[in-house]
């Protein structure tokens, strides 16, 4: 049987929150909240717990936005050039 940590539970939960659009942006104000609120799971007063979390959900935010981007920039990439393979050009000179 396999076994599930609760970090790859947090991180499954969070990659399949952010890629469905009606929570998206949800997800990225909350955890941007999360970040600069002083009320957290471990405090940041505790030198380096308190700052674990914080570093754990901000590595998850930038990795999860960055890989959105890249997507839609993929996706906006093959509809041009899907486009433009079916494009004819047509140099049409006037009859005088």
């Amino acid at each position: 049987m396999k076994q599930t940590s609760l970090f790859n539970l947090f991180q499954t939960a969070f990659r399949k929150g952010i890629r469905h659009p009606k929570y998206r942006w949800a997800l990225i104000v909350g955890a941007l909240f999360y970040l600069v609120s002083p009320l957290d799971i471990a405090p940041d007063v505790l030198p380096v717990v308190g700052w674990i979390d914080d570093g754990v959900l901000a590595t998850f935010l930038i990795s999860e936005v960055c890989q959105l981007m890249l997507e839609n920039k993929k996706n906006r990439t093959s509809e041009e050039t899907f486009a433009t393979a079916n494009t004819i050009d047509i140099e049409a000179n006037p009859v005088v």
